[in-house]
């Protein structure tokens, strides 16, 4: 379009083109009609959801092994945006994080931009949202699926009335306007058009925030309200403070895109303001951006450079709010995370429940680790109020421990009597975090376990792949036997195939539940056809983000030694020896060098008459944990390990020598559990050399120590 036709637009909005009038009521119908079809889609699910019954498990063949039971730019920088194409430099995509889990020592790890003011209007007219911007709504079905409980992470800003300056409310919701008001004062913009003033401009924009959130699109696709917000960008650096603030809470009551363009500038002016204003206003800046759903990082650098050089304004709902944007923002500068740590534990015993559960929460989600000793205070402080915490407070601090690694056995004590209490109120990914903090730190309670689980098959419909998957895994590493809730491990297979359109995107869910069930040697064969066939393994290993590599391994082996009559897909030995080879080099850097390791290897040597009679390998590979296998003929003498001695040994005893790893209450975990099951299919006899018998012996005589291993090798020979 020509500037002569752009400026007909401009000056005489009623006089609209026919092209352009039917562009505006193609986007009224297309609003409407999708929130009809949305509605309709939900009804049609709902009703579907609300059929589903608890499978049995006989509907799919399933092998299970019962063996596993042994008893920033300025106003003056706009022109430049002109010959922009995107507007990404200022908006970079989200950080994402992954989930973490403390290894065994022994074992190797898995793993449109706004034109210049001239062309404004165009802009804003018909392309309202930067294209290729990533937004920070749903994107997948795994986050579409109805919540089955309501949940207010904001629920802190309740605790203290310091928070009503430095946030906002979104339970205030102003008195409603009618549709025909709003016309009438975006007839005022049409009439006054430049000449109207900042004043005019906020207030007529905090008014149309007023309507309806189903009159909010026809105001949005109205010609004058794309001018109101062309007058806004063009009057930028005339708002004061305080009517920057107005603009940003009508943007968030208007429903504005977060991809909306015009918003990149709002936050460049804000960015560029940070040092004439207070720390309230900036924090209230920021959760205003939160609400917006816009992922605001200039701004951000310069709220944290604020912060770092006025620590003293922090206290403790400044800090709590801080920590609420730094999570949400998934992100915080290490040059300020250690000011931010001191200043967390000289408030932390004003901290109230909620405000714990939000400074847990805000840790966990910026993926920042506090030292041993700041995350154990906390844990003492969540302690002393466990009682207190909400549901949502509670797991919070449950990821905290998590992310951290720290087994606070009061805190974790205490769960014993508070979760079997709050879990028919938790909702599935409450009891999935539950389940997962209690795994990730080994800490094994049947009867913390047992309400988690029993709470879980009604659940079903609001279960994602990601809850399902990390729930199996859970119970699968801490060996819960299915015959405590049989319906257990049923339902939450069948949510996995529910989901399985979510696989494309997120094979590692599938992965991570298939393995949970291998551990308690359950076999799902249609999950598993699906998991090692050619084109999802093809998705799973081109992943840049993951890792799964490593899964597929110890999934295909494990299906062939305990599924010896599988027909199924199976990994390429290609990938298999490529694992293979990444798994025993990591290990010779790794668990081989350990002093715990070697200290067993020689003595063993010893023991037994030389290097030649003690091998230090991986036997099973796929289980990722290094062996001391040694040979004993059918009398109980020491064999050699060399190659004529094991062709020839059909009638010779194997012994493996392994060395799992615990945090608790003496028991074998997850793939020791695998490992264990499987060396004896193989033909092994295991000897433990458990730490908690182990680490002390290192400190004993080598008399002792030799007695020891003598016992453990000779003493159980059956």
């Amino acid at each position: 379009m020509t500037s002569g036709g752009l400026n007909c637009l401009v000056s005489g909005s009623c006089f609209l083109t026919s092209a352009c009038r039917k562009r505006l009521w193609r986007a009224q119908f297309l609003h409407r009609n999708d929130g009809v079809q949305k509605r309709d889609a939900e009804d049609h699910n709902g009703r579907r959801h609300s059929d589903h019954r608890c499978p049995s498990s006989q509907e799919h063949p399933v092998q299970y092994n019962p063996s596993a039971y042994p008893c920033p730019w300025s106003q003056s920088d706009l022109p430049l945006l002109a010959g922009c194409e995107t507007d990404e430099d200022l908006t970079p995509s989200t950080l994402t994080t992954h989930f973490r889990q403390k290894s065994n020592p022994y074992t190797v790890s898995s793993s449109r931009h706004l034109s210049s003011s001239k062309n404004i209007l165009l802009d804003l007219a018909f392309n309202q949202s930067d294209p290729g911007k990533k937004t920070a709504g749903p994107t997948n079905k795994n986050e579409e699926l109805t919540p089955d409980i309501s949940i207010e992470p904001r629920a802190f800003q309740k605790c203290r009335q310091e928070y009503r300056t430095m946030s906002y409310d979104r339970s205030l919701k102003p008195p409603p306007i009618t549709i025909d008001e709003a016309f009438l004062l975006l007839q005022k913009v049409k009439v006054l058009k430049s000449s109207l003033n900042p004043a005019d401009i906020v207030h007529i924009l905090s008014k149309l925030g007023h309507l309806r959130p189903d009159q909010q699109p026809l105001v949005q696709v109205d010609t004058r309200f794309i001018m109101l917000l062309r007058y806004s960008v063009e009057n930028l650096h005339n708002f004061t403070h305080t009517q920057l603030l107005e603009i940003l809470r009508a943007f968030v009551l208007l429903g504005m895109p977060n991809t909306h363009s015009i918003l990149g500038l709002y936050e460049g002016e804000l960015s560029c303001r940070t040092e004439e204003m207070d720390l309230k206003q900036l924090l209230l800046i920021a959760d205003l951006w939160r609400c917006l759903g816009r992922q605001v990082p200039h701004y951000l650098e310069q709220l944290y450079k604020r912060v770092y050089c006025n620590l003293e304004e922090l206290g403790v709902p400044e800090l709590v709010q801080l920590l609420y944007v730094v999570g949400e923002s998934r992100q915080c500068p290490l040059t300020l995370f250690p000011s931010l740590e001191q200043v967390l534990l000289r408030h932390l015993n004003q901290l109230l429940p909620e405000e714990m559960g939000a400074v847990s929460l805000g840790l966990f989600k910026s993926q920042s680790s506090l030292s041993e000793r700041s995350a154990r205070m906390l844990a003492d402080r969540a302690y002393e109020m466990v009682d207190k915490l909400s549901n949502f407070a509670l797991v919070n601090v449950l990821k905290l421990l998590r992310f951290n690694h720290i087994d606070h056995r009061g805190l974790l004590s205490a769960l014993r009597k508070e979760i079997p209490c709050r879990a028919p109120q938790m909702g599935v990914q409450g009891l999935m975090h539950v389940a997962l903090a209690c795994s990730s730190l080994h800490y094994k309670d049947d009867h913390i376990l047992s309400a988690v689980a029993e709470c879980l098959p009604p659940l079903l419909p609001h279960c994602r792949s990601k809850d399902a998957g990390k729930l199996l895994w859970s119970f699968g590493m801490l060996g819960f036997n299915p015959s405590k809730v049989p319906k257990l491990y049923p339902c939450l297979t069948h949510a996995l195939r529910l989901r399985e359109a979510e696989f494309q995107r997120f094979p590692e869910h599938l992965l991570t539940g298939l393995l949970g069930l291998a551990f308690v040697g359950l076999y799902p064969c249609d999950l598993l056809n699906l998991a090692l066939s050619p084109d999802f393994v093809t998705v799973a290993t081109r992943l840049q983000h993951l890792d799964l590599k490593k899964d597929l391994f110890t999934l295909d082996a494990s299906v062939g030694l305990e599924i010896p009559n599988w027909t199924g897909p199976r990994i390429s030995p290609s990938l298999g020896d490529e694992v293979r080879q990444q798994l025993w080099r990591f290990a010779q850097r790794d668990a081989c060098v350990k002093m715990e390791v070697l200290e067993a290897e020689g003595l063993l040597q010893e023991l037994l008459g030389g290097e030649s009679f003690v091998h230090k390998h991986m036997i099973l590979p796929h289980t990722r944990s290094v062996d001391l296998e040694v040979w004993l003929d059918h009398t109980g003498v020491p064999v050699p390990l060399v190659s004529e001695s094991k062709d020839s040994a059909a009638n010779q005893g194997k012994t493996s020598s392994s060395h799992p790893c615990t945090l608790k209450g003496n028991h074998l975990l997850g793939l020791q559990v695998l490992k264990r099951r499987q060396l004896a299919i193989a033909g092994y006899r295991v000897v433990d050399l458990p730490p908690w018998e182990w680490f002390p012996m290192l400190h004993r005589s080598r008399a002792e120590k030799l007695a020891y291993l003598r016992s453990k090798v000779f003493g159980s020979r059956g």
